[in-house]
């Protein structure tokens, strides 16, 4: 296939390039700067511009670009732009799509498992309704902007949780792990749905040639609290686990932010990708942080 990715260039974007010329495929990357192989092609989506031409010959297209929601606290500026970044990337995208003579046959567009909102003691499975928040709103109009793509283009939206590789979340985590510095947040019982990098990466192009379309939970076949997953982190860099960080501390330091990333509780199961046949390299979070440490 001919696989053309927006945000090629960050965490996921770069391992997905990387399985899928494993795979044979061959890889387009849109870039903001000047291309420097004919393997990079130019847009600005703040722009919304893009050369629709650049559609009719691509198989499929996978959008990973948006500001980062990992750089806290949140301000009022900062919401805006994490808004913004993925609407005007995803409508870039689909206008270009819907203007070319051939649109590509599927659209894998980011999401994010916020579209679920606080959800204590609820199984999560992609036939769940919205929950509320900040994070759930962005993710209504974000998945919405994706389905602006042509009536014959198969879109899938991939909800994602924590990404467990060498940035995003555990880019400030791991070196504080290190250190011996980690331990339960507010009891640590909430459910922080994972995911290791090499499987979302694999999830991905799994999705480019399965029939399944519209939301889809990216997500660690067995679910785990923040508790375990912390712990998991530091049982993988022997270090000790035990220091907590008080609920009271998590909102007044980082306010918002705070509660719908640290919070949270959302107890995500990748119901269609299981059904689908789709098996994780991963399946425990502690597999998923040895994995870590170890590269």
């Amino acid at each position: 296939m001919r696989v053309l990715i927006a945000g090629a260039s960050g965490m996921i974007g770069s391992e997905l390039a990387r399985q899928l010329g494993d795979g044979g495929h061959e890889v387009r990357r849109l870039v903001r700067r000047e291309p420097r192989s004919s393997a990079e092609l130019r847009w600005d989506p703040a722009a919304r511009l893009i050369d629709a031409g650049v559609m009719e010959t691509t198989d499929a297209v996978v959008n990973l670009s948006g500001a980062s929601i990992s750089r806290i606290p949140w301000t009022a500026a900062s919401k805006r732009r994490i808004l913004s970044s993925r609407l005007e990337a995803t409508h870039t995208l689909a206008d270009a799509m819907r203007a070319a003579a051939t649109a590509p046959a599927v659209f894998v567009s980011g999401s994010a498992v916020g579209f679920y909102g606080d959800r204590p003691g609820q199984k999560l499975t992609e036939s769940a309704i919205k929950g509320t928040g900040f994070l759930s709103d962005v993710v209504e109009a974000w998945e919405s902007a994706a389905h602006l793509a042509p009536a014959a283009t198969r879109v899938v939206t991939i909800r994602t949780g924590v990404v467990i590789g060498r940035g995003g979340a555990m880019k400030p985590l791991l070196p504080l792990a290190r250190l011996g510095l980690t331990g339960p947040i507010a009891g640590g019982g909430q459910y922080w749905p994972w995911v290791s990098l090499a499987d979302e990466a694999k999830a991905v192009v799994h999705l480019l040639t399965s029939a399944l379309r519209g939301p889809v939970n990216i997500a660690g076949p067995t679910p785990a609290t923040a508790d375990a997953v912390l712990r998991a982190m530091a049982h993988s860099v022997h270090r000790p686990y035990g220091l907590p960080v008080p609920k009271k501390a998590v909102t007044l330091a980082l306010g918002d932010a705070g509660r719908e990333l640290l919070l949270a509780s959302q107890k995500v199961v990748p119901q269609k990708l299981l059904d689908d046949g789709f098996v994780f390299g991963d399946r425990t979070v502690q597999e998923a942080m040895d994995r870590l440490v170890a590269r």
